[in-house]
């Protein structure tokens, strides 16, 4: 389930306020992490556009994140940003899996635009605007349709919806919902899963659509047909 969010490996606390600030700033949410474990764990759960990777952290080369996750099938696109800016440095990150490479020092206006580029990618895996049961998400208008009917969606409840209509009916874990919604380096209240998904409820009923948002206890939510739905699975 690929979303817009971006993954951003870089140890440097003033370099990661301004590339997150840049990309927030566009748009686009962001996941930052100071070392290729805990990064490894996030990336590995799927729910990125993009990856951007920085070579030199504390516990490795950010090369090897990359390797790794190439080797287990994993392709979502790839920035590689460091300060190594030699000719043989590029090709070795490209040939290792990297989907571009932008050498420092550069400027934050090009780094958007180059990332902007990487998400674009997942259009062959994904829609930008997926659509089930007559729901269609917009992420980059910040709104939900039902045939005329615009709904427009504060982010979290934007990612989260976005989250089920890419299942396509399929339960979605509470916990990716949280992280999807929230970002994983956000704190996230105990029920605030709960509050987003009853507003988007009565978003969806408001607007029309033959679709609604199933609580299956112990495994998550999905969006099913309105129609033959217990309402023990509907209950919060």
């Amino acid at each position: 389930m690929s979303t817009n969010r971006v993954a951003l490996l870089e140890d440097n606390p003033r370099m990661a306020a301004l590339m997150c600030k840049a990309l927030s700033t566009a748009g686009i949410p962001v996941d930052v992490f100071e070392r290729i474990d805990s990064a490894w764990q996030a990336i590995a759960q799927g729910g990125y556009a993009a990856l951007v990777i920085d070579r030199s952290v504390p516990d490795g080369d950010g090369l090897d994140l990359v390797n790794n996750l190439r080797a287990r099938g994993n392709a979502t696109p790839c920035l590689m940003v460091t300060a190594r800016d030699a000719i043989h440095d590029r090709i070795q990150g490209l040939e290792s899996g990297a989907d571009d490479y932008l050498p420092k020092p550069f400027s934050l206006e090009e780094f958007v635009a180059r990332v902007r580029a990487l998400m674009r990618r997942s259009i062959v895996l994904t829609s930008l605007s997926p659509s089930f049961g007559g729901i269609t998400v917009h992420p980059n208008k910040g709104c939900m349709t039902h045939g005329t009917t615009h709904v427009p969606l504060p982010p979290a409840e934007l990612q989260i919806l976005l989250a089920l209509v890419k299942a396509a009916g399929q339960v979605v874990r509470r916990s990716r919902l949280e992280a999807t919604g929230w970002g994983l380096g956000e704190g996230v209240t105990p029920n605030a899963l709960d509050v987003a998904v009853h507003r988007l409820r009565r978003k969806i009923a408001s607007a029309g659509a033959a679709v609604q948002i199933v609580n299956l206890r112990g495994q998550g939510f999905a969006l099913q047909a309105t129609h033959g739905v217990h309402e023990s699975h509907a209950a919060q």
